[in-house]
């Protein structure tokens, strides 16, 4: 069967939705069980002020920043809307990641924001509490753009 361009257009919407949705269950479970365990020799320079500009830790973010653009590449030159679609998603999610962990929370680009909203504030909050409460191998409060109400110390 050939969709219709319209119809299309929803499902790539939809793919990218479901994409940037999963990729915090994909960045908590990584952040929990990879960088907090075999892979924690790149992730430990992000927990201890090295005051360098680039951090080993950055290895993570330019993997998913490569498999996005594969996908976008990818999707581009086969017309494969839905591999652009996971592309656009991951791309997606990498800059909510980048603008509220590294941006407003660890200040890697110097802003004069302030979190106003409560969303913003919990999830900020509960970043803090993994900073102090989390060692190699322990831990708390695994993702990055989704926090409870209530983030566990």
């Amino acid at each position: 069967m050939i969709l219709n361009d319209s119809l299309l257009a929803l499902l790539s919407v939809i793919v990218t939705i479901i994409v940037i949705l999963s990729m915090e269950g994909v960045a908590w479970f990584l952040h929990k069980y990879v960088m907090h365990g075999f892979g924690w020799f790149l992730h430990e320079d992000h927990h201890r002020y090295t005051g360098k500009r680039f951090q080993k830790n950055d290895v993570f973010g330019m993997f998913f920043a490569l498999l996005s653009f594969a996908f976008i590449l990818s999707g581009i030159l086969s017309w494969s809307n839905i591999r652009l679609a996971i592309g656009i998603g991951v791309m997606s999610y990498g800059i909510g990641y980048f603008l509220v962990h590294d941006v407003f929370f660890h200040s890697r680009i110097r802003t004069n924001y302030r979190p106003k909203g409560t969303y913003l504030k919990r999830v900020l909050q509960a970043h803090a509490i993994h900073h102090q409460k989390s060692t190699a191998h322990t831990g708390v409060n695994f993702g990055f753009l989704y926090a409870s109400k209530v983030p566990r110390e």
